[in-house]
């Protein structure tokens, strides 16, 4: 599909849904979906890369995700520590700085030390900023900005005249993605068309993109597909044009 790169969104997100679907379609177990999805993962970063896009992020693991049964969120937590070691030096080679988002503190000493190491080990790479959620939801984000801002109003008076002088713009500082601009386009795979407790204060003006594919059949060319579309969006952020 030609695709005219004047348009391009600068934060793509994807809430990457179906591959438990994918894995039992196949009479395969869940788990079988998540590995499969690894390499749409890989697809869609190296066009990132290869169009300009400076910012791609992932919903990988919610807050709610915990809830699943014990062993497929031991195995999704394996996979991404193999799948962060594997992908190091694929991201110095196209110079994509890694980000991990979320609740880290739910998160195993092992994962975490691997996310430290390799976010350090990127930290300095600019062509493309690639940021995984992991243990995050849209509430918690709020909440957890929230209460650093009533903490930092308690310990001074300063910080309370910070807090009642907050313009939106300000409340941004305090979110896990400071420093990241608001995605411009969201996409959801697998027919499922909800943010499900995704990015609440970023995506309140981003385009969505809803796909029937599941996240394991989706590659180079239905990412192509969605930002073509994207390309046709009139984006008014609530004013007339």
């Amino acid at each position: 599909m030609e695709l005219s790169t004047n348009k391009l969104p600068v934060h793509v997100s994807i809430i990457m849904d179906g591959n438990g679907r994918w894995a039992q379609e196949r009479g395969k177990e869940r788990v079988y979906g998540h590995l499969n999805g690894v390499e749409s993962v890989r697809a869609v970063t190296e066009e990132c890369v290869n169009l300009g896009i400076k910012y791609l992020s992932f919903y990988a693991f919610s807050e709610e995700n915990w809830g699943r049964s014990e062993e497929e969120v031991g195995y999704l937590m394996k996979l991404m520590l193999e799948s962060i070691g594997k992908e190091f030096e694929v991201f110095m080679k196209n110079g994509v700085r890694f980000v991990v988002l979320g609740n880290r503190e739910r998160l195993n000493s092992t994962l975490n030390a691997a996310i430290d190491n390799v976010m350090e080990g990127t930290s300095h790479n600019t062509a493309l900023t690639f940021i995984l959620f992991i243990s995050y939801s849209g509430k918690w984000d709020i909440m957890h900005a929230l209460k650093k801002v009533v903490e930092e109003a308690v310990a001074s008076p300063e910080g309370l005249e910070k807090a009642r002088n907050m313009k939106l713009e300000d409340f941004d500082d305090y979110l896990v993605t400071a420093g990241v601009p608001d995605p411009d386009l969201i996409i959801r795979t697998s027919g499922e068309q909800r943010l499900s407790n995704y990015l609440l204060w970023q995506g309140a003006y981003s385009e969505f993109y809803f796909t029937d594919v599941l996240w394991p059949d989706f590659r180079k060319e239905e990412f192509r597909a969605a930002l073509a579309e994207y390309a046709g969006r009139d984006r008014r952020y609530g004013k007339v044009k």
